[in-house]
């Protein structure tokens, strides 16, 4: 009787052991998709940089007048906090 209850144990143990695999398996493959996805996008997006040698130095110009900006609304904020 202790052998068959054993047992039964033993195979409820499996079927979750069985659950926690598949449920971790699925994440895992979402996970996976997710990632896919986002890499997909980076080398689309890179693309057109790498064939376009003016998108290149528009984007650099962006970026430095981006850093201007930043800085120059730094400097503001910081004068009205004396204020």
């Amino acid at each position: 009787m202790a052998e068959s209850e054993s047992q039964e144990g033993n195979y409820d143990n499996r079927g979750n052991k069985v659950q926690n695999f598949k449920t971790d398996m699925e994440e895992l493959l979402e996970k996976m998709e997710e990632l896919t996805v986002h890499a997909a996008w980076m080398a689309y997006d890179c693309v057109p940089t790498q064939t376009n040698p003016d998108l290149h130095n528009a984007m650099e110009h962006l970026e430095h007048a981006f850093l201007m900006c930043k800085e120059q609304m730094e400097k503001k904020w910081q004068e009205v906090l004396r204020e």
